[in-house]
């Protein structure tokens, strides 16, 4: 298909991101086509690790291919928007189960879906350009892919702060809170793919790995430790208004563009999950509680318009005053019961 390349090469499973000028955003198709090629890996003896690559430099994945679930929403299709996420999540999980080692390269904006391929796998190299984020509470949604694994595994309060900001972090930053693993110079990446390809061996990657630019986030975590350990997004916005410095003003107005709700329920989410039990098919199962239902009852509809289809930065969004009740953090939350996201075994 025209916007992904699979192929084997040498003693590597092949796949490559071929829609540049839409910076790789991921189609419901190039899931399929992803999940296809690595189960049929899984059992061949000839591939020992797979790359993942994309094409051009301002993207690795940008996130999911968001147009058509607007469109088949707005007609009040439901389903849609549950296959794509049920299967893109399952899609998740094999990632990150592979019994072989998966490497990413993530060059530019690795955002959203590009989060969920790229992120999952045994090795994740990032380089001078890379910007990483989550930033589905600006259009309506949860950090989802997979994402509130890492952002619950992130040290201190990073996890409600990168969860509900959607801050782009660069390659020390994606490395300190849990999204990749080795800063290489970009220069290197083609012939580090070669050697990948013709030795099927992952443990060069750490051979070439090197210490990365300083990042931002070591100096802003007591801010974030203090501003984010309330119980709700109504406490943390009490908590930023309270501090009154630099950090807390960027970080108030980065919060103001986006849906109470789903900040709301992305702080509830790090709670839940934090703790001994977190598997990633547990936080996947809570994140499709919410992206079930977010067409019918959610923001993202309103979301995608004022971003993506208009254009006009002006989201109306529920609770717009930023108070959100309980029970509607809880309404999108509770379990699904038949419709529970489930990973059917081959």
């Amino acid at each position: 298909m025209p916007d992904i390349d699979i192929r084997t090469t040498g003693r590597a499973g092949r796949i490559t991101l071929t829609r540049p000028k839409a910076l790789n955003a991921l189609t419901y198709e190039m899931c399929l086509a992803i999940d296809g090629a690595l189960r049929a890996w899984r059992e061949d003896d000839a591939v020992d690790l797979i790359v993942l690559d994309a094409e051009g430099d301002k993207a690795f994945c940008a996130g999911g291919d968001i147009a058509e679930l607007y469109e088949t929403g707005k007609r009040g299709d439901l389903e849609y928007g549950r296959k794509f996420w049920r299967d893109e999540y399952r899609l998740n999980a094999l990632i990150f189960e592979y019994p072989k080692p998966v490497v990413a390269f993530l060059q530019g904006y690795t955002m959203g879906g590009g989060v969920g391929i790229g992120c999952h796998g045994s090795h994740r190299v990032v380089g001078e350009t890379s910007r990483i984020s989550m930033p589905e509470c600006g259009i309506g949604l949860v950090p989802d892919v997979g994402g509130s694994l890492m952002l619950a595994l992130a040290p201190g309060r990073l996890g409600e702060y990168l969860g509900t900001t959607g801050h782009r972090m660069g390659p020390a930053d994606a490395i300190l809170a849990g999204f990749a693993d080795h800063f290489i110079p970009q220069s290197e990446w083609p012939d580090l793919i070669e050697m990948l390809e013709a030795s099927g061996r992952a443990d060069i990657i750490t051979e070439h790995s090197k210490t990365p630019p300083k990042g931002d986030l070591p100096d802003m975590q007591a801010d974030i430790d203090s501003c984010f350990a309330g119980e709700t997004l109504t406490d943390n916005l009490i908590n930023l208004r309270t501090l009154g410095n630099e950090f807390s003003s960027k970080t108030l107005i980065a919060l103001e563009r986006n849906s109470p709700l789903s900040m709301a329920c992305t702080i509830e989410m790090m709670h839940r999950l934090r703790g001994p039990s977190l598997t990633l098919r547990k936080a996947l199962e809570l994140e499709y509680r919410f992206t079930y239902r977010s067409i019918e009852h959610g923001d993202i509809l309103e979301g995608i318009r004022a971003q993506i289809i208009d254009k006009d930065r002006s989201p109306r969004w529920q609770y717009a005053g930023g108070t959100v009740p309980i029970v509607a953090v809880s309404k999108m939350l509770q379990p699904l019961g038949s419709e529970a996201l489930t990973f059917p075994e081959d």
